[in-house]
């Protein structure tokens, strides 16, 4: 496990990442994400109002965790492909002062991470969240994404090591 902590404006939130074949609790996973390879390259799309980014998003009523990557995948890359459960990152805001008991987030909940061997590469459209999608070195991502750090960077590597 590696941990780390955040700050996301005046929150202090405690992210720890635990490569795990078992899924965390439905009602507790608030987003689900997935480096995606297509060959040795690793596909990032450009988010409207965000910038580069890997897929991901929301799960959806009804939805598994893994059906809310394929469609996450497919909407913002316009990707299918096999998928591979990675781990999760938990995300506990149990040490945050500003946590809201009344929002949209648990106390703690978990980010659940996948790779994905895209097998189709779709025409893309951009129809819905993002305005381009490009392929790059896995090396290279810190070089795009704004955000980038350090438990992405080991979740990246855990990914890239199943090539």
């Amino acid at each position: 496990m590696t941990a780390t902590y955040v700050h996301w404006g005046e929150a202090k939130v405690k992210l720890t990442w635990k490569a795990d074949k078992q899924l965390p609790p439905r009602d507790r996973i608030t987003s689900v994400h997935g480096f995606c390879f297509r060959d040795d390259q690793l596909l990032l799309v450009n988010l409207h109002h965000r910038g580069w980014d890997f897929p991901g998003g929301h799960i959806e009523d009804g939805e598994t965790a893994e059906d809310c990557l394929n469609r996450e995948a497919y909407e913002e890359g316009y990707v299918s492909g096999r998928l591979s459960l990675l781990g999760h990152i938990t995300v506990d805001h149990s040490e945050n002062p500003v946590w809201d008991k009344d929002g949209p987030y648990p106390k703690v909940g978990y980010q659940v991470f996948y790779r994905m061997n895209i097998e189709q590469l779709h025409e893309f459209m951009g129809k819905y969240e993002s305005g381009e999608r490009m392929f790059i070195h896995p090396g290279d991502v810190a070089d795009y994404y704004r955000d980038w750090n350090g438990l992405y960077q080991v979740i990246l590597d855990e990914a890239a090591g199943q090539l």
